[in-house]
């Protein structure tokens, strides 16, 4: 633990050393970015607060003005014979409005005056002759009805894009006091009467655009923000000479050091690339580690023989660059199927193709997928014979069985499996039919439920004496429709 904190800390120390100037850069403009981040904050909050503490002295302002109006006005002018306190009082002659009808008048004044602002009072229950604009219009203020019966002492407000600037909507809520009680109670068009003194009859609602806050504010911190950005210049220009002078003198040394380091990339790829042609990737990889013993036991793997039959012959006939590339490219064909199907091209002998399934990485499927990879090959082999006008066949031999795989000697080295296993998926090709895919019993088990297999019999086998053996046939087409 201790080695890994010093190496942590003599990288960083190496990192601070190399890169000073590109660090103190990033600090400047990170407490830059902070500070005009955290001016941003303070004049956003500034302007909302200024607005509402406005907004609400301005709504008291208008409550005081009702108050006042139906203390000084309506309730004198009511012992006055003559005159009448009605909401139509227009229309009426010696008539002066209701305290609400006031209230929305001045509110409609005011909202014409200033341009952008909005005064509103509406209600749960309006009056008949104020159906129309008396109710709630949106959600903002169905949420203030809501929100106010509940706490009718405190404000309700939400700062929001209105009519496409950015407001400030206040509501408060207007109680009802006790010389209104009686009126609200007994008036013949009242849509409620059941009122009580405190209840919340309606909202008064005030919405403000911030835009003349805004201006005021950010004209306040125009000195602040000039005197950053010529702080920033001054800083910013200084160690852009510092790092132009830097950079100069290690740009030589940057170029030579990106070419080196591509040709050694180059040369790694290459050979990267040779050692996993001739070993599978998890084997490269220990030898790479530099592992002196490469050997693995694997309990059940399946193992492919394929030979060319009539090759021999062909190659009497034919010229040895002819042949070889014939050659080369039927196992070139034969490479493709093993990647095709995930196997492990094990090695070739002459005309003869070994390949093993099950390993380095142990698989479920491993005999199906070696079953695939031979009747692939067959018909590789058919394709390659017509393209070439040749009469090729191939003799197939597969066994399932437990093997030991690893690496011998330090030069020209391959991967390669031993054990009985081996010994007979080679028996089982050499002494197979041309044309044909012979298995072993262990072989068949694994098979018999998906493929077609036809019993050949008991043979002979070198070294083994009799065994039972099979010819894989093909698919079986109820397991090819479940797959």
């Amino acid at each position: 633990m201790r080695l890994i904190i010093t190496r942590i800390l003599d990288a960083l120390s190496q990192l601070l050393f190399r890169r000073t100037i590109l660090i103190l850069t990033l600090l400047f403009c990170t407490g830059l970015a902070g500070a005009l981040w955290n001016i941003s904050r303070l004049s956003s909050e500034l302007v909302k607060t200024q607005a509402l503490e406005s907004t609400a002295l301005y709504a008291q302002a208008i409550k005081e003005a009702r108050t006042l109006y139906a203390s000084k006005a309506v309730d004198k002018v009511k012992m006055v014979p003559g005159i009448s306190v009605t909401h139509d009082y227009a229309t009426k002659e010696g008539a002066i409005p209701i305290p609400a009808t006031y209230l929305i008048e001045l509110a409609s004044s005011l909202s014409k005056q200033n341009s952008g602002m909005s005064v509103r009072l509406y209600s749960d229950y309006p009056f008949p002759w104020r159906k129309k604009e008396g109710g709630a219009r949106d959600n903002f203020e169905k949420d203030a009805l809501r929100y106010l019966r509940q706490n009718p002492q405190q404000p309700y407000y939400s700062f929001e894009n209105f009519q496409g600037r950015l407001s400030l909507r206040y509501a408060q809520a207007d109680l009802l006091k006790p010389s209104c009680v009686s009126c609200h109670n007994t008036h013949p068009d009242s849509p409620k009467r059941d009122w009580k003194v405190g209840d919340v009859r309606g909202i008064l609602e005030i919405t403000t655009p911030l835009d003349s806050y805004m201006v005021k504010t950010f004209k306040g911190l125009k000195g602040t923000f000039m005197t950053l950005a010529i702080v920033t210049v001054l800083a910013l220009s200084g160690l852009a000479l510092v790092i132009s002078k830097q950079r100069r003198t290690s740009v030589e040394l940057e170029r030579r050091v990106r070419e080196r380091t591509a040709q050694l990339q180059l040369e790694q790829e290459k050979s990267e690339r040779l050692l996993l042609n001739i070993l599978p990737e998890p084997i490269a990889t220990q030898l790479k580690q530099q592992q002196r013993h490469i050997a693995d036991g694997f309990t059940e793997v399946t193992i492919l023989f394929a030979d060319i039959v009539g090759f021999t012959q062909l190659s009497e006939q034919l010229p040895p660059e002819k042949l070889v590339k014939l050659l080369n490219e039927l196992f070139t064909a034969f490479d493709w199927l093993c990647e095709k199907h995930n196997l492990e091209k094990i090695k070739t002998i002459g005309d003869a193709y070994m390949v093993a399934s099950g390993l380095p990485h142990m698989r479920q499927d491993h005999a199906e997928a070696m079953a695939e990879m031979a009747l692939d090959i067959q018909q590789e082999v058919a394709k390659f014979s017509a393209k070439n006008n040749l009469t090729l066949n191939v003799r197939i031999g597969i066994n399932t069985g437990p093997v030991v795989a690893g690496v011998i000697g330090t030069k020209k080295f391959i991967y390669d499996l031993w054990g009985d296993a081996v010994n007979t998926a080679s028996r089982m090709e050499s002494q197979g039919i041309p044309g044909s895919i012979q298995v072993t019993e262990s072989t068949y088990e694994r098979l018999k439920d998906k493929y077609l297999l036809e019993k050949r019999g008991v043979i002979q086998v070198k070294g083994k004496g009799e065994m039972t053996t099979y010819l894989l046939l093909g698919r079986k087409v109820c397991s090819l429709i479940q797959d």
